[in-house]
């Protein structure tokens, strides 16, 4: 036996926890390494749990990474329950079903050399405490380690998971409505082609990819703008539909193709659901407590680990604290990933609680509000104040250099306001919730942040037009590249 601490690995492959799960490179993502960090879950979290259930995305190094955690469940004695290719909150829904743990092999939307696991509580995604948890358990990873083939696929989970949908919205919900779906190659595209066909709609897939496609919902590619809006000029349909690589963020476009922002998703799908208290990062589009639709909205650091934390602070919070005695809770973040903290109901239909970003509620649930409304897609958000949102990113940007640049312009506020929005006028406002976000005299909003992901810095811009937050993310973006060497 190897003996070690997680603690240890980490230090040792350079695969750690990020935003949400351990991520790494593919070449890092070791038998040995994926065994510990199963291992580690089980000894720290799934102490007592005789069943784990894994699912997994489409990337061609996911088979691999997963037999491997299979390998380390079965040395532990407790029985796989292998799920197959599924969404994540599919997998984790059928986890809390069982009442067992999950572990979930996915990079999400991260670039095709990387990977990533997950880990899931029977009630839902691990906390940042677990994280702590398991990086202090001691592992004892076999000499000679050998991994066994994956057992065959239980079906019942995309069953189940459809059905949830199916029986809240109603099997002739979407009934006569044209969908385009994105399929590149999100785990979801046989899913969701299932799902919205059992709702009565016309489905047409497009884009389909045998190799692996790093859809980020929260900063689109150029590429798919142009593609989403091609599609629309030669197919008449009443939205495109798509997720991230493990679907647990949507892409959803309206009819002439135009991607619309995760966090105008979130507003309308929390306003489609009735809900009275929404936790949401502190990047989110501020139309959601200009809006006036919601009692409380709770802000936090980006990433679905402090958003559940949000969300379950919220939920258990005394009536005295929250002000509401039986508070609806959800959660959303910017990438348009949608939490449901609480049971909700809408007419005599109840859909149960579901603690996990999920990309697939949003988009039958918009589709619905239009068809409710009698309006297209399209003028859906025109019901909100008008508040816009950009975001975009540095890439090839070690997090420590992201880090002393947001601490040096913390500092000098001055050359903040000059290289971030050097046409905003004073800083009103300085929040470090979860980087450095100012806000500006002529209105506009402005966020720097590292990613917990990928070696990247992220921008975020709000303004009261599309244009002009796409432009303060634009020229951040070049006066950013061409000043760090200067400034850090």
């Amino acid at each position: 036996m190897s003996r070690s601490s997680l603690n240890e690995v980490v230090a040792a492959s350079g695969v750690k926890f990020g935003t949400s799960g351990a991520l790494g490179l593919v070449s890092q993502m070791t038998d040995y390494v994926c065994y510990a960090y199963a291992q580690a879950f089980l000894r720290a979290i799934a102490i007592d749990a005789p069943s784990v259930v894994i699912g997994h995305d489409l990337r061609p190094s996911t088979l691999a990474m997963a037999a491997a955690c299979a390998q380390a469940i079965r040395d532990a004695v407790k029985r796989v329950i292998f799920v197959g290719a599924l969404p994540t909150p599919a997998v984790a829904y059928f986890g809390i079903s069982k009442s067992a743990p999950s572990i979930i092999v996915t990079g999400s939307h991260l670039p095709f050399d990387r990977n990533g696991i997950k880990f899931y509580r029977p009630t839902g995604e691990i906390t940042k405490a677990d994280e702590a948890a398991m990086l202090a358990t001691a592992i004892d990873v076999p000499e000679g380690l050998s991994v066994r083939p994956l057992p065959a696929v239980e079906q019942l989970a995309m069953s189940a998971y459809v059905q949830r949908y199916v029986d809240f919205f109603g099997e002739s919900a979407l009934q006569g409505m044209r969908v385009a779906l994105y399929e590149h190659s999100s785990v979801a595209r046989h899913v969701l082609r299932t799902l919205l066909e059992k709702l009565g709609a016309e489905v047409r897939s497009l884009g389909r990819k045998e190799g692996f496609v790093p859809i980020d919902t929260e900063a689109v590619r150029p590429e798919d703008v142009i593609q989403a809006r091609q599609w629309a000029s030669e197919f008449a349909f009443d939205a495109i539909l798509s997720t991230d690589g493990d679907a647990d963020r949507p892409l959803i476009g309206y009819e002439a193709g135009n991607w619309l922002r995760g966090d105008v998703v979130g507003i309308l799908c929390a306003q489609y659901l009735g809900v009275n208290v929404v936790v949401t990062p502190v990047s989110s589009n501020t139309a959601v407590e200009a809006c006036g639709d919601f009692q409380r909205v709770i802000r936090t650091r980006i990433g679905s680990p402090y958003v559940i934390s949000g969300v379950e602070s919220a939920s258990m919070s005394p009536p005295e604290v929250i002000a509401l005695s039986n508070p609806v809770v959800v959660g959303y973040e910017a990438n348009g990933g949608f939490l449901l903290g609480s049971n909700v109901g809408k007419a005599d239909l109840c859909l149960a609680a579901l603690p996990t970003r999920d990309a697939v509620l949003p988009l039958p649930a918009l589709l619905c509000m239009a068809r409710e409304k009698g309006c297209k897609l399209s003028e859906l958000p025109g019901s909100l104040p008008q508040r816009y949102t950009a975001s975009n990113r540095l890439q090839n940007f070690p997090t420590e250099t992201s880090s002393g640049l947001i601490t040096q312009l913390h500092e000098d506020l001055p050359c903040a306001a000059s290289l971030l929005a050097p046409d905003a006028g004073e800083i009103l406002n300085v929040d470090t919730t979860d980087g450095l976000r100012l806000n500006f005299s002529n209105g506009c909003i402005v966020h720097l942040r590292p990613s917990g992901n990928a070696p990247e810095l992220r921008f975020y811009a709000e303004a009261e037009t599309q244009a002009k937050a796409e432009n303060i993310c634009r020229s951040l973006l070049a006066r950013v590249s061409e000043t760090t060497q200067a400034i850090v």
